[in-house]
């Protein structure tokens, strides 16, 4: 991507170390993992940690390759992305010359990140880094990305006989909005610091205010 040394401004005050990890951040033609998302769990986790605290440097580091593998949400491999991210990072952050001690957080943090690896983060970079990815599942973003892949997955937005699945099986393979139900309204239990849960019950409400205008327009 032409726009990377750009891009990199982004991330103030650490935007030679993105400079250095955006060419291998994200894989091109998914836009719910891309530049942009990499930007807004950015702000997120800074918020996060100006009032919880963490190393601020480690933090930025795991933003940056946390989807810096691919996988598929249709694919058979996708609770292994955060693995393998995880040590695509650890040979990318080991290659610029980061020590084992710098390194082995950030890889921690990317590791449990994903809700669809269910572990557990143990640091508090890792749990700022999970509550800022998480927030960019929820509110007016997080609805919009649920969209998005559904377009990309070529599923429906909705059953048109039975939106809210009462008398069916929630299948968000099918339908964009069963989703909102599977995984997306779940999350907001999950947040693991006092910020991040503050933040959450904020975007939990829009999400569901998102689907509330769906259902009376449709």
């Amino acid at each position: 991507m032409t726009r990377l040394p750009e891009l990199a401004v982004a991330f103030a005050p650490h935007g030679e170390l993105a400079a250095k990890l955006l060419p291998h951040a994200f894989a091109d033609g998914d836009g719910s993992h891309d530049a942009s998302h990499l930007i807004r769990v950015w702000k997120n986790a800074a918020r996060i940690q100006a009032e919880e605290g963490g190393d601020i440097g480690i933090l930025a580091a795991a933003v940056l390759l946390h989807d810096c593998v691919s996988v598929e949400k249709d694919s058979p491999q996708r609770a292994e992305a955060s693995r393998l991210a995880a040590e695509k990072a650890w040979q990318i952050l080991d290659g610029l010359g980061w020590r084992t001690a710098d390194i082995s957080p950030v890889a921690h943090a990317i590791l449990t990140h994903s809700f669809s690896a269910n572990l557990a983060p143990e640091t508090l970079e890792a749990k700022i880094l999970q509550d800022a990815d998480r927030l960019d599942a929820i509110g007016m973003v997080g609805a919009a990305r649920c969209f998005y892949i559904a377009g990309r997955m070529g599923s429906g937005l909705y059953d048109p006989l039975d939106p809210l699945a009462e008398a069916r099986p929630l299948d968000d393979k099918a339908f964009a909005i069963d989703h909102f139900e599977t995984k997306l309204f779940r999350l907001a239990d999950g947040f693991k610091t006092a910020t991040g849960r503050r933040l959450a019950t904020e975007r939990q409400a829009r999400l569901r205010g998102v689907l509330a205008m769906l259902l009376d327009e449709i």
